[in-house]
Order: C-alpha cells, then sequence, then structure tokens
C-alpha cells in the first residue's frame, strides 16, 4: 500500500519538475484566460499545498511564500525545497503506520490519506499545466517519447 503512493508520488513529481523546466521564462505568466491562475501561480500553489502536507506528516508546520509573480529560477528553487521535504515525508510512510492519525492543516487525517491527497492534488495540478504547455505548442513530459 504505501509503495504505491510512493511510486505515484515519484512519477508526478518528475512530471512536474520537467514540466516547470520545459515551460519558458517569458511564459511562466501566461493564462489560457484572464480569470485563471498562471502557469507560475500554479506551480506556486503545488509549493504552497505541499509543503502544508508534508510538514505536517513531519509533524511540523512549516511555510514557504513566493511572491505573487516570482520568477522561474524562485519557483524552481522553492519546488526542489518542498519536494525535499515531501520526500523525506514519502519515506516515513509504511504499512504500518500508514493509519496513523496526525493533524493537517485541514484537521485530522491519517498519513497515507495525507499523503495520497498530496499526490492526488499534484497530479489534478499537473493536468492544469499540461494544457497550459500544450497551448504554447510544448509537450508535456508524461506524453514525450521515449528517446525524445
Amino acid at each position: 500500500m504505501s509503495a504505491e503512493v510512493k511510486r505515484a508520488y515519484e512519477t508526478v513529481k518528475s512530471n512536474l519538475l520537467k514540466a516547470a523546466d520545459k515551460m519558458p521564462e517569458d511564459s511562466y505568466n501566461f493564462k489560457p484566460t484572464p480569470d485563471i491562475r498562471s502557469f507560475g501561480e500554479v506551480l506556486s500553489h503545488v509549493v504552497t499545498a505541499q509543503v502544508h502536507s508534508c510538514s505536517a506528516v513531519a509533524g511540523d508546520s512549516k511555510n514557504i511564500d513566493l511572491a505573487k509573480n516570482a520568477s522561474k529560477a524562485d519557483i524552481g528553487s522553492a519546488l526542489q525545497e518542498v519536494f525535499g521535504e515531501c520526500d523525506k515525508a514519502y519515506a516515513t510512510l509504511t504499512d504500518a503506520n500508514a493509519s496513523e492519525a496526525i493533524k493537517t492543516p485541514r484537521g485530522v487525517s491519517t498519513r497515507l490519506g495525507t499523503l495520497a491527497g498530496n499526490t492526488t492534488h499534484d497530479v489534478e495540478q499537473y493536468a492544469i499545466l499540461s494544457v497550459y504547455l500544450r497551448l504554447k505548442g510544448i509537450i508535456p513530459p508524461s506524453s514525450e517519447k521515449a528517446g525524445r
């Protein structure tokens, strides 16, 4: 059970990092429509959501604050930092402690529920970013053929 959640996390982690890298700096402020988040804002949202979930699993309460129009480099650094936090959190997950209740910013949840929810949220955000990439003529990482 815990191994499956960890594999799903590793997949979406790779896709998010590659998507962040593939989008040119000048397109981080791209919004398909004016009323939704820009590409950079979606990634900043990933950082904020992940740090809350993963630090809760670690027994901490951390924040990573990014400026509204953070640069590609700043967002990239924040992603690396938060994925480091999440790597630690996922590493602590075992089948034996998966049902342990922990306090999260959204209330009490299990370790497994918190980390599965984090992965699910990341997949949702990656799907959004994939559309942004396609609208810019960029193939999303999960759609690339091996060897490209």
